[in-house]
């Protein structure tokens, strides 16, 4: 088995575990904090992994292009909006149908790689496509009744719009912390990932803390009363951060994106056995046939 697989598998988890804890923080602060903690925690956990590659096993600090900081600020502005979005889903679906939609996120990113960098698909790749919107639709509908009209009107609802939004820009993020840490100087993957989690962190805490400055001062203090589960948040987050960031290092977005999907297992088990949801035949056939096209979309691409 390829060394990235176990790294995003390791990752997926700890995604899954760090959106429990976001949606458990949505309880006592609003969408910005618990979008926040994700990052502005995370940083003492960065700092620590990066510090223990340079000082601990000795690595060489690696050099930086401009080329890192322009893809750096595009990923990482792109991550705090998807974020935001995403953490606002779980308000209006419940937790693994709110994932869900977000799914499209590796359809997404490979649709950039294609405008990007001119990556080609084939008919099989648009085929996906189409099951993937399906899959959307059938969701979308699965507490109505499932007519041709509902299955239209679906894509255009509200949480339709920021499921789907929040994986495009997810899959924008994926593109551009790739970039990005592929352009660190250093032949050490894992010094090119935790080069980019610390310094891309810290920017995107520093663009959140100004936020709340001058928006919404109040978050901060519930930020701070809940500086406890804030913490772990932040601990799983960074940890998750960086393993995507080593995966990307290693192999096609696309393809870390695809193995990824295993957390809608892990989101699943989250959504049943923790905030006891219930989930329908209809919404595990939409899951189903996202996760089923996505796979099929890079497979064939």
């Amino acid at each position: 088995m390829e060394l990235w697989i176990p790294i995003t598998i390791a990752a997926a988890f700890l995604q899954n575990v760090r959106s429990t804890l976001q949606k458990h923080l949505k309880g006592v602060m609003g969408t910005t904090g618990a979008t926040f903690v994700r990052f502005g925690f995370g940083v003492p956990f960065a700092l620590l992994y990066w510090g223990i590659l340079i000082w601990g096993f000795g690595y060489d600090v690696p050099t930086l292009s401009p080329e890192f900081a322009i893809w750096l600020g595009i990923g990482a502005m792109a991550q705090i909006a998807a974020t935001f979005l995403l953490v606002h889903l779980f308000s209006l679906r419940n937790f693994a149908v709110g994932n869900a939609y977000s799914r499209t996120e590796p359809m997404q990113t490979a649709i950039f790689a294609f405008v990007l960098f001119g990556t080609q698909f084939t008919v099989g790749a648009i085929v996906a496509i189409c099951i993937a919107v399906v899959g959307v639709m059938l969701i979308s509908v699965s507490h109505t009744k499932i007519t041709i009209r509902n299955l239209v009107l679906s894509m255009t609802s509200r949480t339709a719009m920021i499921g789907i939004g929040a994986g495009t820009l997810f899959g924008l993020a994926a593109i551009g912390f790739q970039t990005a840490a592929r352009s660190v100087g250093s032949d050490i993957f894992v010094v090119q990932a935790a080069t980019t989690l610390v310094i891309g962190i810290s920017f995107q805490t520093t663009v959140m803390l100004l936020f709340m400055l001058f928006k919404d001062q109040s978050e901060l203090l519930r930020i701070r009363r809940a500086w406890k589960p804030a913490l772990a948040v932040g601990f799983v987050g960074a940890t998750a951060t960086f393993g995507w960031f080593a995966a990307f290092t290693l192999q096609q977005a696309a393809l870390v994106k695809v193995v990824a999907q295993i957390e809608m297992l892990f989101s699943f088990g989250s959504s049943i056995f923790i905030f006891k949801e219930v989930i329908n035949r209809t919404e595990i056939v939409g899951c189903a046939l996202i996760v089923g096209s996505i796979i099929c979309l890079v497979l064939v691409a």
